[in-house]
Formats: C-alpha cells, sequence, structure tokens
C-alpha cells in the first residue's frame, strides 16, 4: 500500500487518484508512516470539506503515532495557504488560496481537547496552528495551557502563541514567563517584550527576575529589547545597571549592550552618567568592552566568511584558510582575551614570530633590522640577510621598533560588536 501512495502522490503523481489516498487516513488498520505522510498530503492537495474533516478527526485520534498527529495538526494550519512545495517530496505543486473560515470552523470546537491532550507534540502543534489561523478566541485554554503545563516546550509554545495573538493580558503572562525557572520560556518571555508597552514599574519587575536568574545571553537580550522601547519606561532600569557598572557589580559581557542601551534612550543625564564609564578611542583599551559576551557562532562566520575583515585569506584555522600571517589554530591556547583583543585593535604592537619585522638600536650603537623568528624573556632571534639566525640578548638592547604589520588595525573596519564576536570565537580555539 506504501508503494501505491507513493505512486500516487511523488513526482508527478496521479491526480485523480488523490481524493483515494486521503480517504486511507478513515482506516485504522494502517500505521505505515510512509502511507499516511502521503495521506496527510493528499487531503491538504484536494482540499475539499470532506479532506478537512479527515484531517481534524485524524489528528484527534489517540491511537495514532504523535509525530504524524502533529503533522496533520501541521497541515490545517496552513490549510489557507499550502507551501508551494509538496509536504512529501518538495516538488513544487503551485500556489493555493483558500477561504480560511471554513478550517477555522472546522478546528474551533475541538480546540479545548487538543490542547488538554496528553501529547505534547500535540499541544505544541496545537499552539502553533491557532497563531497560524489567527483563532484569537481561543486564548483562554491557551493561558491555562502556560500557567498548568509542566513542560518547559509546551509553556514556551504557548506563550508565543498568546504574543501571536496579541492576548489582551500579555503584560501579565510575559512577567510570569520571565520568573519562570526554565530559560527556554524566559527567552521567549523576553522575545515578546518587543512591541510591547510596559510600565516602568513592570520593567523594573521583570528586569529584576533577568539579573536575578538570568543567564549572560538573557541579560543581553533583555538590554536589546530595552534599548528598543521608549526611554520613559526603560530610564529607571537602565540608571541602576549604569551604577552597578560605576560599582564593577555588572557582568563585561553586558557592558557593550548596556551603552548601546543608553545610547538608544537619547537621555542627557543618563549619557552623562555612563561618559565617564565608557571609552571611545582607538587603544585596546579603549575597546575592552569586546572582551566577553560574544556570540562564538557569530564570530566563526565573520572570520570565515566576511568580505571586508576577509580574515580567512591571511590566517588559516586546522589548515583552511591562507598563510600570509600566522596560523590561527588552537590560538585560544597561546593567547589571553586581552592578547586576542590587542592583536585585532592594534596589530603591530606585538609580533608573531616569523611574521614581523623589527628593527633593534643596541647598546653599543649598532642597529639590526631582521624577522622576529624566536622570542624569549632573555634574547629574540632574528632572520637576517646572513644564513645564520642571529641571537639578541634582552639586556642587550637599548630601543625595539617593530615595524608595521601588513594587516590593517581591525577597529576601523569592524564594529565592536563584531570584534566581540570574533575574540569570543578565537579565545575558543583549544585543544580539547
Amino acid at each position: 500500500v506504501a508503494e501505491a501512495a507513493r505512486a500516487i502522490n511523488d513526482d508527478e503523481s496521479l491526480p485523480s487518484a488523490l481524493p483515494a489516498l486521503a480517504a486511507t487516513l478513515k482506516e485504522t488498520r494502517f500505521s505505515s508512516e510512509a502511507l499516511l505522510r502521503r495521506g496527510i498530503n493528499a487531503c491538504v492537495r484536494v482540499g475539499g470539506e470532506e479532506q478537512l474533516d479527515l484531517l481534524v478527526a485524524f489528528a484527534k485520534r489517540k491511537a495514532v503515532e504523535k509525530s504524524l498527529r502533529a503533522e496533520a495538526l501541521a497541515a490545517l494550519s496552513t490549510w489557507a495557504n499550502p507551501s508551494v512545495l509538496d509536504r512529501v517530496d518538495g516538488r513544487y505543486r503551485g500556489v493555493v488560496e483558500r477561504n480560511p473560515v471554513l478550517v477555522r470552523a472546522k478546528i474551533g470546537p475541538h480546540v479545548e481537547a487538543l490542547l488538554q491532550d496528553s501529547d505534547e507534540a500535540v499541544q505544541i502543534a496545537t499552539t502553533q496552528l491557532l497563531s497560524n489561523l489567527a483563532l484569537s478566541e481561543a486564548t483562554p485554554p491557551v493561558v491555562r495551557l502556560f500557567n498548568e503545563s509542566r513542560s518547559a516546550d509546551v509553556r514556551a509554545a504557548a506563550l508565543m502563541t498568546l504574543g501571536q495573538l496579541k492576548y489582551s493580558d500579555m503584560e501579565l503572562v510575559i512577567k510570569k514567563g520571565m520568573n519562570d525557572p526554565n530559560p527556554d520560556v524566559r527567552t521567549v518571555a523576553l522575545g515578546q517584550l518587543s512591541g510591547q508597552i510596559l510600565s516602568a514599574e513592570t520593567l523594573a519587575e521583570v528586569s529584576k527576575a533577568i539579573f536575578e536568574k538570568g543567564s549572560v545571553k538573557e541579560q543581553q537580550q533583555l538590554l536589546r529589547v530595552l534599548g528598543t522601547m521608549p526611554a520613559a519606561n526603560t530610564e529607571r532600569v537602565l540608571d541602576g545597571l549604569v551604577d552597578k557598572l560605576a560599582a564593577k557589580d555588572l557582568d563585561p559581557s553586558l557592558t557593550l549592550e548596556l551603552g548601546e542601551a543608553v545610547d538608544a534612550t537619547k537621555s542627557a543625564s543618563l549619557l552623562a552618567k555612563l561618559a565617564p564609564l565608557r571609552s571611545t578611542g582607538t587603544t585596546t583599551a579603549d575597546y575592552r568592552e569586546a572582551l566577553f559576551g560574544g556570540n562564538r557562532q557569530a564570530g566563526r562566520q565573520y572570520f570565515m566568511t566576511n568580505s571586508t575583515g576577509q580574515c580567512v585569506r591571511c590566517h588559516a584555522i586546522g589548515g583552511q584558510g591562507g598563510e600570509v600571517g600566522p596560523s590561527l589554530t588552537n590560538i585560544g591556547d597561546v593567547l589571553s582575551r586581552e592578547k586576542l583583543l590587542e592583536a585585532l585593535i592594534e596589530p603591530s604592537a606585538r609580533l608573531s614570530p616569523g611574521f614581523g619585522t623589527v628593527t633593534l638600536t643596541l647598546k653599543d650603537g649598532q642597529t639590526v633590522t631582521g624577522i622576529l623568528s624566536q622570542e624569549t624573556d632573555q634574547e629574540l632571534v632574528l632572520k637576517t640577510t646572513e644564513a645564520e639566525p642571529l641571537k639578541v640578548p634582552v639586556a642587550r638592547i637599548a630601543k625595539r621598533e617593530n615595524l608595521p604589520s601588513s594587516m590593517p588595525p581591525m577597529g576601523y573596519i569592524m564594529s565592536k560588536r563584531e570584534i566581540r564576536d570574533v575574540v569570543e570565537f578565537l579565545a575558543n580555539l583549544k585543544k580539547r
């Protein structure tokens, strides 16, 4: 039977046989996933009221495997505007538009039962269906699900749906979500903050929850959201965080986001308060906000693909990349974050052995220039025009000048956020 289903649905398909394939969903004797997924897809492709009823009934059958029930609910959620690509084999099937009124009417009476189903996958698929069909009248059972479910995945899905359905009391559920013990739920609650107009008191309350129990990533996200809100509502929270920064009681990973959020307020008093605590120059010390809190994956993406920075053209990691500059394989074991940041902002401040030219003025007045080959606390070894490397004791050196690196100072090319991401990426390149 599964092979017949493939012949009917896949590739060019047999449109005249699709209604019969859809009807297999009535039969409780079938359990083949290949068959039933094509039966669900056939219902969507035929698109009649009979097929709609078949999908609803199939989604309600508790004996059906949970992933297939969730697939049926997903198909119902896109009934009015199905994907132009076949749900099973990805073949282009063309644009289809249907009136959503009928599917809303068919699924509406069953929403509460589906949300109370014992299977989490069915509950989550139902919340997503409600979002896609804009069934705002179904918010009461979704609120109950959010309040009562023991599953963090279900609570997160319910909270997401309430936001998409523009639930009238979002402030209340956001506050509850911010205090959730699970970070995924708190992250969804943070995402729901955007576009909400919350009072200064409520913002202070939800911010307190995130700064007490949230991760650094959650706190960064909150600061980014605060930067999009009216200054009158956020000033109280940001003022307190600037105080914590001044007292060195704020995680360094948050300094960049806090500065951006304060800038967004355009508040003269806040900006004046923050000014002595931030730096705006071009030296490594002026980029200390970029030492911690970066996104490692974003840093890797920048290093490997960014056409402006072009890092990978000169530097290799694990044999991939250029050889103009030193290899950065396991560089996190060699250089501290501070030295990595210095290498980006002031590349000539420290030379990597084998890749920089140095001029030494010795105490006897002699001048020596060569490529730095090795460096210890006791001596420098230079490659010169002579056959043998020249070893120069540090005690003999009166003055040292590192000639400018061919690598440009990256502060002129990259944003502070990009620099922070690359530092995070490089700092984690270590032997496992």
